[in-house]
């Protein structure tokens, strides 16, 4: 049986390194499950592989998109489906690796048959987010869709906006179109989870992002300026940044807030992926053990 093998965990904990290893031991690709490292403008802020790291072995799913660019999860699950048979052919093993949860389940379990929004509203309700700020956003929804209003990241516009797109063009509340059905899928999946103590995860992140400071971080975010609203650039690294060149505070503090914003993630991270019984946790330093792991199972 085919096997997709998923290596997850949170930022900053060493998954990049370690799945070129067990890539090049297999000798496959490495799929990209990063919802960040898809778009082309941002490489040193979304900790993208490197030019080097994707001369060694071929990736699918990283700067293959533009910031302006739609893209969601389900239409991740459908272009990760589309290629996978086409590996399966070389292969009888994928690698999957990535911290984004929901582009993880959407390949995994599968995610809700929610309509694409049209060109139009999605305009209309960018505007609008501009225009009325997240707050009122938050509001309407309550309103049209208490359900998924509960439960929603009421700090994410692009939840927030997503669900009322939804809600406005089809004039039906966004949550009646989650089943939360889980999808058979023709391959078996082993998921792997990367963890570290927290000191050591916390000093990784704070010792990364000294490094992408480094590396020209505030360059990057200085071209991305103009683009601010783009949801590809509503993410830690960026914000912060386009806040100091608003004067609300240095970039020495810009720094400090985006070390402790990403070790906030983090957290939701490790929050979201323990609730998953079906993913064998390692530490990144075991990597024979996981090779080994992989072996026993397509050998089955």
């Amino acid at each position: 049986m085919n096997t997709l093998v998923v290596i997850l965990g949170p930022t900053g904990v060493g998954k990049t390194e370690l799945c070129l290893h067990i890539a090049e031991h297999f000798h496959i690709p490495i799929v990209n499950a990063d919802s960040r490292q898809i778009f082309a403008e941002i490489p040193i802020g979304t900790a993208a592989p490197t030019p080097k790291q994707l001369h060694r072995v071929k990736h699918y799913f990283v700067g293959n998109h533009h910031i302006n660019e739609y893209y969601s999860a389900s239409m991740y699950e459908q272009d990760v489906l589309s290629i996978l048979p086409t590996l399966f052919e070389d292969s009888d093993l994928a690698l999957m690796t990535g911290g984004s949860m929901m582009y993880i389940d959407a390949v995994c379990n599968g995610i809700d048959d929610i309509p694409t929004v049209d060109e139009n509203t999605r305009e209309w309700m960018k505007k609008r987010l501009a225009e009325e700020g997240l707050k009122n956003l938050v509001e309407e929804l309550r309103q049209l869709d208490p359900i998924h209003w509960e439960e929603v990241d009421k700090s994410n516009p692009r939840r927030v906006v997503h669900a009322l797109e939804i809600c406005h063009m089809t004039g039906k509340p966004y949550s009646t179109f989650r089943k939360h059905d889980k999808k058979k899928r023709p391959f078996d999946i082993l998921k792997i989870g990367l963890n570290r103590e927290r000191s050591e995860l916390y000093d990784r992140i704070n010792k990364r992002v000294e490094q992408m400071f480094k590396d020209g971080l505030v360059e990057e975010a200085r071209k991305m300026y103009p683009y601010q609203k783009e949801n590809a650039l509503n993410t830690v690294g960026f914000k912060e940044l386009f806040s100091a060149f608003n004067g609300d505070y240095t970039l020495d503090e810009a720094k400090e807030r985006i070390q402790g914003n990403t070790r906030k993630y983090c957290r939701k991270q490790l929050t979201w992926f323990k609730r998953d019984e079906t993913i064998q946790w390692f530490h990144p330093k075991q990597e024979k053990d996981i090779i080994q792991l992989i072996q026993n199972t397509i050998q089955k």
